[in-house]
């Protein structure tokens, strides 16, 4: 405003201006109580953690099978290798199925029926709830094959890895310039050098944060494995069989009434938790080092 604005557009200008001031103080005062409220809460939930996760922890935890009631030794060795093997291998089946769904979406048939289609069961998959995930599982291999196994376990978790690699995929190669793909065809190269060169290449940080976010996600998932892995208190290498996880002894040692057991519960919530704060570190990491 200067000397020549006349005085009631001044005076509308200045009670608009003081108006969007009280409501960006108040907008801005609610989302800190919203964040301080949720950071109450995740402070109060780490505590217990550490505080009854550090009592259970002990060497036998890593070295030791998962132990009968009231017994004085025992641990989660089993239940550790079955989470990191079923985790590993649904990884490596769902992340080249969802990073080329990806590249699809956001490089060949995004706008066509078909991949507006895709994209939007995609959606549906990354809200589904990880009980139906695993009753479809149930339904589709364990019923049919008349056993649980690793193998129905690691299906269950490789469909939810899928859509959330799918997601981040598009999201990154979207994010690459467009100069980057003209430059490249100007030239003469083909468009699938240009995708897996350059396009990939710029956005691989991206990339691979989203497939450590998908790793965080089912590290922790417990209904799909009730459903498909069930568990196993002894030592199992083969995916054809039933199959101990943390998830499942955590539920299982949890809902027990032996000190023993609900010891290791909170050692095995204490391993998952920082497992899971880990890959997110390193995912945000990733991310500073593309910024």
């Amino acid at each position: 405003m200067n000397a020549t604005t006349p005085p009631l557009q001044r005076d509308f200008r200045l009670q608009r201006f003081r108006k969007r001031k009280i409501i960006n103080a108040l907008v801005l005062t609610l989302a800190m109580a919203a964040m301080l409220f949720g950071m109450i809460w995740l402070a109060w939930i780490l505590y217990s953690v550490l505080a009854q996760g550090l009592g259970g922890m002990s060497v036998s935890v890593f070295t030791h099978m998962t132990p009968p009631p009231d017994s004085p030794n025992g641990g989660l060795l089993n239940a550790i290798y079955g989470s990191v093997l079923m985790t590993g291998a649904a990884t490596l089946v769902g992340t080249p199925v969802g990073v080329m769904a990806g590249v699809y979406l956001a490089e060949y048939g995004g706008k066509t029926a078909f991949g507006r289609t895709t994209d939007f069961i995609n959606d549906i998959l990354l809200s589904a709830p990880s009980i139906v995930i695993g009753l479809f599982v149930y339904a589709l291999v364990v019923a049919n094959t008349q056993t649980f196994s690793g193998w129905a376990g690691v299906a269950a978790l490789a469909l939810m890895v899928v859509p959330v690699v799918v997601r981040t995929t598009v999201d990154m190669l979207r994010l690459v310039p467009s100069s980057l793909r003209e430059a490249a065809y100007a030239l003469g190269a083909p468009k699938w050098k240009v995708v897996s060169a350059i396009i990939l290449r710029a956005a691989r940080a991206g990339v691979l944060t989203g497939i450590m976010l998908a790793v965080a996600r089912i590290a922790g998932e417990t209904a799909p494995l009730l459903f498909t892995a069930l568990n196993n208190q002894f030592w199992t290498t083969g995916l054809s069989q039933p199959m101990a996880s943390l998830p499942v002894t955590i539920y299982k040692f949890a809902m027990s009434p032996y000190t023993n057991w609900q010891q290791l519960a909170w050692a095995g919530v204490l391993i998952i938790t920082g497992g899971v704060l880990l890959i997110n570190i390193t995912a945000r990491l990733l991310i500073g080092k593309k910024d």
